[in-house]
């Protein structure tokens, strides 16, 4: 152990398959304790502190690949990894949620979810979940995502509402999984957005990663991101607000919310990206209106829309009377 309480020790508990959460230590948050960066770097902010340190003993947090100490204070440069454990499958239990389905067979489900539903269980938040649903609903679901994400091959934000596929077996979670990474799949949002749109039609192709300021939001950053790809059509102005339809090229974590507010046109509603200003929703005025793919078993191109809440859409009234 060396004078900063770190375990020289090299350790591997972890499956590859878990993708862990990688940082690089900036001079901002040189001397930081561990466990409280280490807190407040997970997406959601549902974790808590005592469940950090937890995951510190364990060795679920490393250091330079090494096991470390709650109230190690990082150092410049430091590369501090996060792999979040997995939970006990008994803490993931079915749970009789209505579901809204538009299509369903025997290798895919296609769900219309509600805004302020969470997609997957995450730590702190077990129950009341798209998964929870699924599994009540559904005799099986694809594994490859494990006991936390089962049948999960992408994600939509708790607030933004609309449509969202899962596999019922690993040959359908493999060819959707395939085709969202080759960008085939068909993603269509509707969204209100502060402001005039000054252009009729427009792509934002900027790259996405952590932002350095708070490690929980994202932004265009070029250092540690990712490429991020959106393309967006003006369908109705309203002077001071613009409803979009947008198109995903790419789907990185928040990517409409972070590139909107890029743009200086955030989402309306956005307690995150978007301005003091907002209107009556319970969140971002995003909605995930068309999903097409090819279907994994049949080859057969399907694609499905759902219409624009009626919390959205009693907004977006008020906008045209105005």
């Amino acid at each position: 152990m060396d004078k900063n309480g770190t375990d020289q020790k090299d350790i591997s508990l972890f499956s590859e398959d878990q993708e862990p959460m990688i940082f690089t230590i900036e001079e901002q948050d040189a001397g930081e304790r561990l466990d409280k960066y280490a807190t407040e770097s997970m997406d959601d902010g549902s974790v808590s502190r005592t469940q950090v340190q937890d995951w510190i003993k364990s060795g679920a947090v490393l250091v330079n690949g090494r096991v470390s100490k709650s109230n190690y204070k990082l150092a410049v440069a430091d590369v501090v990894t996060v792999i979040v454990p997995e939970p006990e499958e008994a803490l993931i239990e079915p749970q009789a949620i209505p579901l809204d389905i538009a299509y369903e067979d025997g290798d895919v489900i296609v769900i219309n979810k509600p805004r302020g539903m969470v997609v997957h269980p995450a730590p702190g938040h077990y129950s009341g979940t798209l998964v929870n649903a699924l599994m009540h609903h559904c005799t099986d679901l694809s594994g490859i995502n494990g006991v936390l994400r089962p049948g999960i091959v992408h994600r939509i934000d708790k607030d933004t509402s609309g449509l969202i596929m899962a596999a019922k077996n690993d040959l359908a979670h493999a060819s959707l999984a395939a085709q969202l990474k080759a960008h085939t799949v068909t993603r269509k949002y509707m969204a209100l957005v502060h402001g005039n749109m000054p252009h009729e039609n427009g792509t934002v192709d900027a790259p996405i990663g952590r932002d350095p300021k708070d490690r929980k939001l994202f932004t265009v950053i070029h250092k540690g991101s990712k490429e991020a790809v959106t393309h967006f059509q003006v369908l109705e102005r309203f002077g001071d607000y613009t409803l979009l339809e947008l198109q995903l090229e790419t789907g990185r974590t928040h990517q409409i919310r972070v590139h909107m507010k890029y743009i200086e046109h955030p989402l309306a509603g956005d307690p995150v990206y978007g301005r003091n200003k907002t209107i009556g929703l319970k969140g971002q005025a995003l909605h995930a209106a068309v999903l097409g793919f090819v279907h994994p078993r049949s080859g057969e191109y399907l694609e499905f829309h759902a219409p624009i809440p009626a919390d959205m859409e009693h907004e977006l009234a008020i906008l045209r009377q105005r």
